[in-house]
């Protein structure tokens, strides 16, 4: 059997996983773990690479968490496995299949009380709150088990839901909740909304179904493209984790690129490692969950604003990148460049023209959730929110389904359930 070996750090989750994955498979390996011996480091830093983990399948590297690259490499030295992923996948495709059915003829012909497109925490939570609340309910979900959620490895901080599970196990128990209470969840992808007077059309690919109301409920699309170079220089410049990777540049100069949380988090770490840390704001600020002070008052740290990463250069090892400001395009030689920009943007373009959208292409409501056109409402994602989490996109659904109880009873108030 090929010898494997695994790089890893103290503190990092994928490293965790890799060598859950390799126990899982029945294989034996060799840790390195760079924290506790610094000369692996050297045995990295001779070949180009600045990441982990790392596991060596032969004398074939495999950067990062790719556990289905793994699978690959060890078949082509002629061990099967069968990862973990798999499992998942399987399991989602099982979970799914319990609950979503196929596209009936009958259901263009129907007339519902509430259509719901998106299948995640908003759209599930507003199916249970509408279906028993006796309104004829459809969700229509073209991923049920790719979207956000569905894809979250652990959540342990759901209300009601002692320890921990995953985002999959809790879409599962909601749209089972809603489906005993006589929701109907269908796979479509969504092409267009026409607004009517009584009711609305959502077209499909093979024909449109009708609805006396509409939840939007869409998630957001993540980072898609990558720049040039980027992906050529994964793990041996280009890094996505601070507490994997930091050590790794220890005395050296490394840019930041993002906004948000994470990268703002991340870039603290950094500041303690690199001798200068250059972050770099694809707009004029951090965004609302960051502390811009605190940011400015870290040492070895500047922070730039509007500018955008265009290039990863190198030829046989990472050498820089290539940056847009205010000024033009500009190269900078740093030794390596971590990477926080997640590109989300809510999945509304169906909707331009149908509803008001604001600049991001969020989509524009009122407490209750009423958005520019009687009868369509919109939460979760698919809305700007202060905090992107599951009970909050979960509280919008059961707002949402009570807002469209009115509408379609045509009640002075909304009804709430309270039993």
């Amino acid at each position: 059997m090929a010898e494997i070996v695994l790089y890893s750090s103290t503190g990092c989750e994928y490293c965790k996983k890799i060598k859950a994955d390799l126990t899982s498979w029945g294989l034996h390996y060799e840790e390195r773990n760079v924290t506790e011996n610094e000369a692996y480091f050297d045995d990295l830093h001779q070949q180009g690479i600045y990441s982990v983990p790392v596991t060596f399948l032969g004398s074939e590297p495999v950067i990062g968490y790719r556990p289905n690259a793994m699978k690959k490499r060890l078949a082509e030295l002629g061990i099967e496995a069968k990862t973990r992923v798999d499992v998942d996948e399987e399991q989602a495709e099982t979970n799914a299949e319990e609950v979503f059915s196929s596209l009936e003829p009958g259901m263009y012909r129907e007339v519902y009380d509430l259509v719901i497109i998106g299948g995640g925490p908003a759209g599930s939570s507003a199916a249970v709150y509408a279906a028993r609340g006796r309104l004829k309910t459809l969700v229509i979900d073209k991923a049920p088990t790719a979207g956000a959620l569905a894809l979250t490895h652990k959540i342990a901080n759901y209300p009601g839901v002692l320890g921990e599970v995953t985002g999959l196990e809790l879409l599962t128990l909601m749209r089972k909740q809603a489906k005993q209470f006589g929701a109907q969840f269908v796979r479509s992808h969504i092409t267009g909304v026409e607004v009517g007077t009584e009711t609305h059309s959502v077209h499909l690919p093979d024909g449109s179904i009708h609805t006396k109301s509409l939840f939007v409920a869409v998630g957001s699309r993540g980072r898609v493209a990558k720049v040039k170079g980027e992906e050529r220089f994964e793990g041996r410049g280009v890094s996505y984790c601070a507490t994997c990777d930091a050590a790794f540049f220890e005395g050296k100069t490394v840019a930041v690129f993002g906004d948000n949380g994470e990268a703002a988090e991340d870039a603290l770490t950094l500041s303690r490692f690199a001798k200068r840390v250059h972050i770099f704001l694809p707009g004029k600020q951090f965004g609302s969950d960051v502390d811009p002070v605190e940011m400015a008052d870290l040492e070895h740290v500047e922070i730039h604003p509007n500018h955008q990463l265009r290039e990863v250069l190198g030829e046989d090892r990472f050498e820089g990148i290539v940056v847009k400001g205010p000024d033009g395009e500009a190269t900078m030689m740093v030794d390596g460049v971590f990477i926080y920009l997640s590109g989300n943007r809510p999945g509304t373009d169906f909707l331009a023209g149908v509803v008001d959208l604001d600049d991001d292409g969020y989509i524009v409501v009122n407490d209750v959730l009423h958005t520019s056109v009687p009868g369509i409402f919109a939460g979760g994602d698919a809305r700007r929110t202060p905090v992107k989490q599951a009970v909050v996109a979960a509280a919008d659904g059961a707002i949402a389904a009570m807002s469209a109880d009115q509408f379609v009873h045509r009640r002075k108030r909304i009804v709430a359930q309270y039993s």
